[in-house]
C-alpha cells in the first residue's frame, strides 16, 4: 500500500515548484511548471544542481486551484498532532500558504477577492488528515476495504474535503500529462485526503480501565454551505449540512502517545498486549444528520424568521430517491428522526418530509400517538413489506420543543425509549486487531477481525440539523456507550456510566458539546444552542440567556456576513469555477440610491445624537434644535423603515452562485420600490442609466451551471 509522504520539501525555482521527500530519496520528485501548471514526475537524483530561490519544509499538499487569472498551489505549512487511532497519528491543519504560479505585476480586484475568500475559508476551517489511516471512512467501512490501495483511493468521496482541488494531481495520476501520457502511480504519495469537521481523541480511563474514546464528525463536501443559503436537497440527492458522526472506543490500545512513529508504537502495543494477554478491541457507532430531503429554502428578508419556500414534492422525488438509495446502500436500514415543530412556521417542512417518505415506501402505514401534552407526541411511517429497498426507511417524528418545554429536557429520553427495540437490533461495529505475524505490518497496523456490524443508522434532523439534533445524537451515543461497556464487562447490566465514573462523564459531555459547537460554527457561524444541557446534563437559565445571545449573533451573521462565506464554500469545493465565469462578479450592481439608504440612516442617527448631546449656550433658543432633532429622527426612521421593508435588497447574498429565490425576490422588491413616492422615480431613472439589478448575472450563473 502506498501512503502519503510524511515529510515534503518544496523547492521554489523560476520555472517550477518541485516537491521531494527527504525520507524517500529514491522516490520521484513532483514538479509543477510555472506558469502553465503542467505536472511532471522527475528523477530526484538529477535535481542536485538546479538553482532554487528557497527550500521550504511542508506537511503536505492541500491541492491546486485555478482562479480567474492564474493557478495556485495550496500547501499545508504546519500540522498539529491530535492523537492516535490504532497507533496511527492524526493531525489538524494549523496553517497553510498559497503559492502563485505567476508573479502578477498588476493587482486585479477579482483575483485578489478570490484569494481573500480562500484564505479566510481555509484558516479557521477545522481540517484533519492522517498519513497512515483513512479517517474519511468509518471503522466498519475500513474493515471492508482493500488495504493495498493508495490511501486517497480508499477515501470516501463524500468526505474527501479537498477532492476538487486535488483534481489536477488525480487526473495526472489516472491519465498522465504532457510527455508522460500513461497513468502515473508514483504520484500517489503526494495526494493527501483531508476531512472537514470535528475530531477529538481522548486517552482516558473508565473505572480504572484504560481506553481511548474518540469522536469524529465528517462533513460532506456535497451541497456544503451556510445556514440560510443551503437547505434541502440538490438534484443529485445530496443533502445540505450532511454530517456523519462516529463515536469510537478502543480498548487495550497502548499507542495513544503523541511521540514516535506509528510502526514503533504498533510494535510497543504488540509487546504490551502479549504481556497481559489482551488484544486491542475497537467499537464504533455511527449516526448521520442532514437537511430535510426535499426542495425547500428559507428566504432572508432581514426579518428574524425567514419565509419558508417549498417546491412541489413530486419535483423532489428523483432527488430524494437518489439520496436514500445511497443512504441505504451504505448504512442499511435508515431510522429517520424528525424533530421539527408540529405547529407554526415549521409545519410545511414536517409535512413535506412525511410526503416524501410516503412516496418512497410501499404501502406506508402511519401511526400517531398523543397525550395530554400534545396530540402528536410520535408520528411513525413504515411498512412491514419488503418489496423495495425503500421499505427499509422508518420515519419517526418527535416534537422536541413541545416535549421539553419549560426546561424539562429529561423528557427527550422518551424518544430513546420509543426507539429501544430498533436500537437493540441495530448493534454497533466491533472488531479486534489481528496482531499475528504477517498481519501486523507497517501499512495497516494489523487486520481487523470483525465480530459484529452495525446494521442500520439513525438519521436525525431538525430545521438546521444543529441544536435539537445535537442533543438527540448525544443521547443516542450515550445509550450505545452504556451498551458497549456492559458488553465489555465494564458495567453491570442496567447500570449507566454516568453513575459510575464522574470524571469520564464530564469528559463525555464536553466532547459532545465541542462537537455541537464545531458543526454549528461551520453551518451557522456561531456555536450551538442548548450546549448547557450537553455539558451539565440540565437546562439552566444561564444557558437560555446564552442561547439568546447565539440567536442574535446568528441573525446578524446569516443576514450580513454569510454571502461571502457561501462564496468561499463554492470556490473551494468547485461549485463555482472562476476560469469559466465572467469578470467583475463582486461589483455591487444595486442602484446607487438603494446603496445609499443605510448611509442616510447612519448620518441621521449621528445628527440626532449630536443634537441631543451637544452643549448649548444658556440663552440659546430651544425650538430650532428640537426641530433639527425631529427632522433627523424622521429621516433616520424612514431610512430604517425602508431597509427593513425592503430587506431583500440589503441581505448580503452570495455573488458567485446567486440563489434563484434571491433573483426573484430582488425583482419583486425593486418593482415595489419603483412605486415608492420618494425614491421610486429616482430609482427608475437611475436604472435607465448605468446601474442594473444586483442579481442580473443570476441567469448567466444558471446557464453556466446547466
Amino acid at each position: 500500500m502506498t501512503l502519503p509522504f510524511r515529510d515534503i520539501n518544496v523547492q521554489t525555482a523560476s520555472d517550477a515548484y518541485i516537491f521531494t521527500s527527504p525520507s524517500s530519496p529514491n522516490a520521484p520528485a513532483l514538479a509543477i511548471d510555472r506558469p502553465t501548471g503542467d505536472i511532471r514526475l522527475l528523477d530526484a537524483s538529477l535535481l542536485s544542481g538546479k538553482r532554487v530561490s528557497r527550500i521550504t519544509s511542508i506537511a503536505g499538499i492541500l491541492g491546486v486551484i485555478q482562479l480567474r487569472l492564474d493557478k495556485y498551489i495550496i500547501i499545508i505549512t504546519k500540522a498539529q498532532p491530535v492523537g492516535r487511532l490504532r497507533g496511527h497519528m492524526v493531525y489538524k491543519v494549523v496553517s497553510t500558504d498559497i503559492l502563485p504560479l505567476r508573479e502578477r505585476q498588476v493587482s486585479d480586484p477579482d483575483e485578489d477577492r478570490f484569494l481573500s475568500l480562500l484564505r479566510g475559508f481555509i484558516k479557521p476551517g477545522p481540517m484533519y488528515f492522517s498519513y497512515s489511516v483513512d479517517i474519511t471512512n468509518s471503522f466498519q467501512r475500513q474493515a471492508q476495504q482493500d488495504a493495498e490501495s493508495p490511501l486517497w483511493k480508499r477515501a470516501d468521496d463524500r468526505f474527501f474535503w479537498n477532492r476538487f482541488i486535488q483534481s489536477d494531481l488525480i487526473n495526472f495520476r489516472n491519465s498522465g500529462g504532457r510527455g508522460q501520457p500513461a497513468p502515473q502511480p508514483n504520484i500517489d504519495p503526494y495526494i493527501l485526503p483531508v476531512i472537514f469537521g470535528m475530531l477529538e481523541i481522548h486517552p482516558t480511563t473508565f473505572k480504572g480501565t484504560p481506553l481511548t474514546i474518540a469522536l469524529i464528525s465528517r462533513r460532506s463536501r456535497h451541497r456544503a454551505g451556510t445556514r440560510y443559503f443551503t437547505r434541502g436537497l440538490d438534484d443529485q440527492g445530496h443533502a445540505a449540512n450532511y454530517n456523519e458522526t462516529e463515536q469510537v472506543v478502543i480498548l487495550n490500545d497502548h499507542t495513544t502517545g503523541l511521540g514516535g512513529s506509528s510502526w514503533q508504537q504498533q510494535q510497543k502495543s504488540s509487546s504490551l498486549a502479549d504481556g497481559v494477554g489482551k488484544e486491542m478491541q475497537i467499537l464504533s457507532y455511527v449516526q448521520t444528520r442532514g437537511s430535510v430531503p426535499a426542495y425547500w429554502a428559507e428566504i432572508n428578508t432581514l426579518k428574524y424568521t425567514p419565509k419558508i419556500q417549498i417546491r412541489a414534492i413530486e419535483a423532489a422525488y428523483p432527488a430524494a430517491k437518489a439520496h436514500f438509495d445511497e443512504q441505504i446502500r451504505i448504512y442499511g436500514d435508515n431510522y429517520l428522526v424528525n424533530l421539527v415543530n408540529q405547529k407554526g412556521r415549521e409545519v410545511p417542512v414536517k409535512e413535506a418530509y412525511e410526503k416524501v417518505v410516503e412516496m418512497l415506501v410501499s404501502r406506508p402505514k402511519e401511526h400517531v400517538q398523543g397525550d395530554q401534552r400534545t396530540d402528536e407526541k410520535f408520528h411513525t411511517i413504515e411498512t412491514a413489506e419488503k418489496k423495495s429497498q425503500f421499505d427499509r426507511l422508518h420515519y419517526i417524528y418527535f416534537d422536541f420543543h413541545a416535549e421539553t418545554k419549560g426546561l424539562q429536557m429529561h423528557r427527550a429520553q422518551l424518544l430513546i425509549d420509543r426507539m429501544r427495540e430498533a436500537l437493540v437490533a441495530q448493534q454497533y461495529f466491533r472488531a479486534s486487531v489481528d496482531s499475528t505475524p504477517g498481519n501486523n505490518n507497517k501499512t495497516d497496523g494489523g487486520r481487523l477481525d470483525v465480530r459484529s456490524l452495525q446494521t442500520s443508522v439513525v438519521r436525525t434532523n431538525c430545521m438546521d440539523c444543529l441544536d435539537r439534533t445535537n442533543v438527540v445524537q448525544s443521547m443516542l451515543a450515550r445509550w450505545t456507550l452504556d451498551r458497549m461497556f456492559i458488553d465489555l464487562g465494564l458495567l453491570a447490566r442496567g447500570s449507566r456510566f454516568a453513575d459510575e465514573d464522574a470524571a469520564f462523564e464530564l469528559m463525555f459531555r464536553n466532547m459532545w458539546a465541542d462537537n455541537a459547537d464545531v458543526v454549528s460554527n461551520a453551518y451557522s457561524g456561531t456555536g450551538a444552542m442548548k450546549t448547557d444541557l450537553t455539558r451539565t446534563g440540565k437546562r439552566t437559565k444561564a444557558g437560555a440567556l446564552q442561547d439568546g445571545n447565539v440567536a442574535v449573533t446568528r441573525y446578524c451573521k446569516n443576514n450580513f456576513l454569510d454571502g461571502p462565506r457561501q462564496d468561499a464554500f463554492d470556490l473551494f469545493l468547485g461549485v463555482y469555477q472562476p476560469s469559466v465565469g465572467g469578470g467583475l462578479v463582486f461589483v455591487d450592481r444595486r442602484p446607487v440610491l438603494i446603496q445609499a439608504v443605510p448611509y442616510i440612516a447612519a448620518f441621521g442617527l449621528f445628527f440626532v445624537l449630536m443634537g441631543m448631546y451637544s452643549p448649548r449656550l444658556p440663552d440659546a433658543a430651544v425650538w430650532p434644535m428640537r426641530l433639527f432633532i425631529l427632522f433627523w429622527t424622521g429621516v433616520t426612521g424612514w431610512a430604517l423603515w425602508f431597509i427593513f421593508n425592503n430587506g431583500m435588497l440589503y441581505v448580503n447574498w452570495p455573488k458567485l452562485n446567486p440563489r434563484p429565490w434571491a433573483t426573484e425576490g430582488y425583482h419583486e422588491t425593486i418593482s415595489r420600490v419603483r412605486k415608492d413616492k420618494i425614491l421610486g422615480p429616482l430609482v427608475a431613472r437611475h436604472e435607465r442609466g448605468l446601474s442594473v439589478a444586483r442579481y442580473i448575472n443570476a441567469e448567466e450563473g444558471k446557464k453556466r451551471i446547466e
